[in-house]
């Protein structure tokens, strides 16, 4: 059965780390360069944000059934644009945040702030759609 209190906690740390995205995505580069502590944080909010989405998509197919669907983290975007919990389009692009977050824990060192500073501010749509999906979902469930 799925945990609806679970799924729920983790879209709050979404939503707070959202917050934080979009504070960073207000400043201009050269400010956001500035201060090495903005790109730090911008990795670790979204880093964060992005384990946080795999840990409720994880749960949602190993709940309904699809259990080998749940155990790496592009099988589990594939999983829920299959079972039609979010939109083919977001799986697809669930499939890049899956390998984002890979270099993101794994080739850290190839990760630059300009890079970080781009993602903050053109593609914190795809988690805002990843929220309502669920959210929706949650709600039919």
């Amino acid at each position: 059965m799925i945990n609806k209190e679970l799924i729920r906690d983790r879209l709050i740390f979404i939503n707070d780390y959202l917050i934080q995205l979009e504070i960073l995505s207000h400043l201009s580069k050269e400010e956001f360069l500035r201060d090495r502590r903005n790109p730090a944080a911008a990795e670790s909010f979204l880093r964060r944000s992005l384990e946080a989405i795999f840990d409720i998509g994880r749960h949602i197919l190993a709940k309904t059934g699809s259990i080998d669907m749940s155990t790496e983290y592009k099988a589990i975007a594939l999983g829920l644009g299959e079972k039609d919990i979010i939109n083919k389009n977001l799986s697809q692009k669930l499939i890049q945040m899956a390998g984002y977050r890979n270099r993101l824990v794994h080739m850290y060192h190839m990760i630059s702030e300009e890079e970080l500073y781009d993602i903050i501010t053109e593609n914190l749509d795809d988690i805002r759609q990843f929220i309502k999906s669920i959210e929706k979902f949650i709600e039919n469930n």
